[in-house]
């Protein structure tokens, strides 16, 4: 695929943030998309002209963006205390084109932890670091092939991919791809989910990946994949090879303390009704959440929140969190 130089935004000049630099670049070719539209038959695969029409609409050119230079990370280390090693890996390479005229190139992640420990937020905070839009897709509800890649446009109901859609229907040339829970991908053999991530995870043939729907060549060469799962048990070796593999682990007490303690002050700050109550947490909530997964504690937060106002409290208290053994307690009737 061809790539502009055209460059639309710049670093500014002296301390401060960095402002994103967006090249263009051509995701596909509207010759092929024109190509194939004129050989459709008139009146036949409405689905399929629709895509071609859109296509042509939206044009070629999408944003490829990196940052001017090396981010400000230091937030990162701090609220994500159980990813240090894959952000050490992140900053790495974004340090080798920071001040090149080099694209940005990540080599895709997986990421190993156990449910709730953070692994999807980790892929939205690279997404905003990095100045890029996210796609996100599940694998544990899926049992085809044509998550990822699309489906026949002979078949009843086919449509697009999700690498398709997000590049297409987007504004950048290299988004975050979320493959969420990778491990659960299930499906029969001929119709393998993970199939399309053969030539997806390679540099080279992902710049002339073709969505089986469309069959228009795209330039996916630039997507960042971040893959999470619970285990590496069940994902195919070929795979695992083409990614950097992290283990996440639950964060320390004294990690999920403040992790508790930011979220507090994240949700007070996010409402209006948040300013009503206290600043802080107290030691007593605080040590009650730190037992709690990350994905937990907005739950947690949320129910003792409410508690504590129809409580008419300014405070949360430790009475106010949900009763992790009453979430326990099987359902049933009693005699």
């Amino acid at each position: 695929m061809n790539t502009g130089c055209e460059l639309v935004t710049v670093q500014k000049e002296g301390a401060g943030p960095r402002i994103p630099i967006a090249h263009m670049r051509h995701v596909y070719r509207l010759e092929e998309v024109e190509k194939k539209l004129g050989k459709l038959p008139p009146r036949e695969h409405e689905s399929l002209r629709a895509t071609y029409e859109r296509m042509l609409e939206m044009g070629p050119d999408r944003f490829q963006v990196k940052p001017s230079g090396l981010p400000a990370m230091d937030y990162l280390y701090d609220d994500l205390p159980n990813f240090h090693e894959a952000l050490d890996d992140l900053r790495r390479q974004l340090a080798l084109c920071a001040d090149s005229r080099d694209a940005l190139e990540i080599t895709p992640m997986l990421l190993l932890g156990p449910p709730g420990v953070g692994k999807t937020h980790f892929a939205r905070e690279v997404s905003q670091l990095l100045g890029t839009g996210m796609g996100f897709v599940s694998m544990s509800s899926m049992t085809a092939g044509w998550v990822l890649s699309g489906s026949s446009s002979q078949w009843k109901g086919a449509r697009p991919g999700k690498v398709f859609e997000t590049l297409v229907e987007g504004q950048y040339a290299n988004p975050v791809m979320v493959v969420d829970e990778i491990d659960k991908s299930g499906g029969e053999h001929a119709y393998d989910p993970l199939g399309s991530l053969y030539s997806l995870l390679e540099h080279d043939t992902a710049g002339h990946f073709t969505d089986e729907f469309a069959d228009v060549p795209i330039d996916a060469s630039q997507v960042i994949w971040v893959a999470t799962a619970n285990e590496a048990r069940g994902i195919p070796d070929p795979i695992l090879n083409r990614m950097n593999v992290f283990e996440i682990e639950m964060p320390s007490e004294e990690a999920a303390r403040k992790i508790a303690s930011k979220l507090y002050r994240s949700i007070r700050a996010d409402h209006d009704w948040g300013q009503r109550f206290d600043p802080d947490l107290n030691e007593a909530v605080l040590a009650s959440l730190s037992h709690l997964a990350p994905r937990d504690m907005r739950r947690a937060l949320m129910t003792a929140f409410g508690n504590a106002k129809l409580d008419c409290r300014h405070c949360l208290d430790t009475r106010d969190l949900p009763d992790a053994q009453a979430r326990r307690t099987p359902m049933g009737f009693t005699q």
